[in-house]
C-alpha cells in the first residue's frame, strides 16, 4: 500500500496553497492548521507534511509556534520542512516535535552542514528535498534554480546514506493535472531501494492508484483534499 501523506502549508498562520509555487496565486483554506491536523488524524492519517511557506521565502523558520500546536495536538508523525538554514533552525523544529525534517535548499548551498545532520540526526529522520523545475533542482521556496541535475543531485546524497527522497515537479504542483509519474518512475528505476515521496499534482484517487501500480512507496497531496476532489474516507484506514 503506497503511504499517503496529507499536506498543509502555511503562511501568516493559516492553511494555503499555491499554484507552481507561486505566492501570488494563493488560496487560504484555513485558519487553523492544527484544527485541520486534528481532522486528519481523525479520518485514520499517520502522517503530515507541514511545509513552512514563510520560513521558504525567509530563509528562516517563521511559523514554528503552529508546528508545535500541530504536534502537541496530535499524535501523527510530522514531516516539517520550510525555512531550515541552520543548526538552530533544524533543532527548533525538533524540539516543537517534528519526527523529520525536509531539507532541500542546504542540500544545494551548503553539502557539509546537510552532511553533518545526516549522521548527528540519522537517515530516518532527514528527507532529502528535491524539488524540480526543468530537470533542474530549484532552492529558497522555488524561487531560484540551482545548476543540478535531478539524478546526479539524489545519487550524490544516496551515496552518503540519505534513504527518504520528497520529490515535487514544481510545474505540476497546485495544478491538479496528475502528478509526473513518468519522472518519478525514472528515479525509482536508478535508485529502487530510495524511499521516494511523490509531490505535486494529485488530483483525484485515480492518481494516487497510478502512483501505487508504478510501485512509488508515498505520496503526499493537499489541493485534492480542500477542493474536495478526493473522498478521503475511500482512502484511509478507518471504517
Amino acid at each position: 500500500m503506497i503511504e499517503l501523506i496529507p499536506a498543509i502549508d502555511i503562511i501568516n498562520g493559516k492553511c494555503v496553497r499555491l499554484k507552481k509555487g507561486d505566492y501570488e496565486q494563493k488560496t487560504v483554506y484555513g485558519d487553523s492548521p492544527a484544527q485541520m491536523a486534528q481532522d486528519f488524524e481523525r479520518l485514520g492519517f499517520k502522517r503530515l507534511h507541514v511545509v513552512d511557506l514563510d520560513g521558504a521565502k525567509s530563509k528562516h523558520i517563521v511559523n514554528i509556534d503552529v508546528l508545535r500546536e500541530i504536534t502537541s495536538t496530535t499524535s501523527l508523525s510530522v514531516d516539517f520542512g520550510g525555512g531550515i538554514k541552520t543548526d538552530d533552525d533544524i533543532e527548533k523544529a525538533f524540539e516543537a516535535g517534528a519526527q523529520m525534517v525536509t531539507v532541500g535548499s542546504i542540500a544545494v548551498t551548503s553539502p557539509t552542514l546537510f552532511y553533518q545532520w545526516l549522521e548527528k540526526y540519522g537517515a530516518e529522520r532527514i528527507i532529502l528535498g528535491a524539488d524540480v523545475r526543468n530537470g533542474m533542482i530549484s532552492i529558497n521556496g522555488w524561487k531560484d534554480d540551482s545548476s543540478e541535475a535531478l539524478l546526479p543531485f539524489l545519487k550524490k546524497y544516496i551515496d552518503k546514506g540519505v534513504k527518504n527522497v520528497l520529490c515535487t515537479e514544481i510545474s505540476k504542483d497546485g495544478m491538479l493535472e496528475g502528478p509526473a509519474v513518468e519522472l518519478y518512475k525514472e528515479v525509482m528505476r536508478e535508485y529502487p531501494e530510495l524511499h521516494l515521496i511523490a509531490s505535486g499534482g494529485v488530483s483525484c484517487i485515480e492518481d494516487i492508484r497510478r502512483l501505487e501500480s508504478e510501485g512509488i512507496p508515498a505520496v503526499v497531496f493537499g489541493k485534492a483534499i480542500y477542493e474536495g476532489r478526493i473522498d478521503l474516507k475511500e482512502l484511509v484506514i478507518n471504517p
